[in-house]
């Protein structure tokens, strides 16, 4: 695709690049989008909750494009620590966007922002988150979308090769049964997962159309956590992966929203590229380390 000129030789800064999604968002940047200098930024090299920190390198090396991953998105640590999930997913974004009004500026959110009743949520559909992260990432949207500059992508489960490897829902998988544990994954709770590496195709391309709003991508297939579980599983047959099925009608934990499938027929639209399912995805790249 064609770079505008302003977009030539551009900062972007790239929140949480020691995250899944940063991490790819930086590395596919040559490719997808080459006319950016992307600028991975991690914790160890600015601290987001420190706001004068942040605020001095932002006046240091104004980027001309943000795209904001990092994130505490562990929903038990949410739960056991709203306060700090407030900090970083709230209040850290409402900093920069600030910083950012007159840019482009784009937050990653979650389709748990969504109660799960219903299934296949557009963008119009109303949220319900039904715990914390859902909460501060539902909070932290609005904040973006005041800006008719900025961009909020809701996404799925995420999956691909992290840093730390434990940041995609198949590497979560894979250290379970490395450790000879048996996960117990549901059948009747649904997501549309994807690889992350084909998210940030999505979203490098919605930056070089300068969209922006509200966008949902994530995969194109309906899978249950079960299902889910039987396709990283048959990519590890040397683990000897081990599986429990369960119902949610059973579980008596903290509340789980039972089917968050987004409709990402908006940005289909506009991709020059389908959105894969992730049967689909996994058999066309069999030598990837998914």
């Amino acid at each position: 695709m064609k770079q505008s000129n302003s977009q030539a030789n551009s900062s972007a800064w790239i929140t949480g690049a020691a995250g899944l999604i940063g991490r790819y968002l930086v590395q596919v940047a040559p490719q997808f989008a080459p006319a950016w200098r992307a600028r991975g930024l991690t914790r160890s090299q600015l601290d987001l909750l420190d706001s004068a920190a942040v605020r001095r390198e932002f006046l240091a090396d104004p980027p001309q494009l943000v795209i904001h991953c990092a994130a505490l998105t562990d929903t038990v640590a949410c739960e056991t620590n709203p306060a700090l999930a407030r900090k970083l997913n709230v209040d850290v974004t409402a900093q920069l966007a600030e910083l950012a009004a007159n840019i482009p500026f784009v937050l990653f959110s979650t389709d748990l922002v969504f109660d799960g009743h219903s299934g296949n949520y557009d963008e119009s559909a109303p949220v319900n988150p039904l715990g914390v992260y859902g909460e501060t990432k539902a909070a932290a949207e609005r904040i973006v979308l005041a800006n008719p500059r900025h961009l909020v992508i809701r996404t799925s489960l995420n999956g691909g090769t992290s840093f730390t490897g434990d940041r995609g829902f198949n590497e979560k998988l894979r250290r379970a049964w490395q450790a000879g544990r048996t996960p117990v994954l549901f059948t009747d709770e649904f997501r549309n997962p994807i690889p992350a590496v084909e998210t940030v195709r999505a979203v490098w391309e919605l930056v070089q159309q300068n969209q922006t709003g509200l966008f949902h991508v994530a995969g194109s297939e309906r899978l249950s956590r079960w299902q889910i579980g039987r396709l990283i599983a048959a990519r590890w047959p040397q683990l000897h992966p081990q599986l429990k099925s369960a119902s949610l009608k059973d579980y008596r934990g903290a509340p789980r929203a039972p089917d968050t499938v987004l409709n990402c027929a908006k940005a289909q639209q506009r991709l020059s590229f389908p959105l894969p399912g992730l049967t689909q995805w996994l058999a066309a790249n069999p030598h990837e380390p998914f």
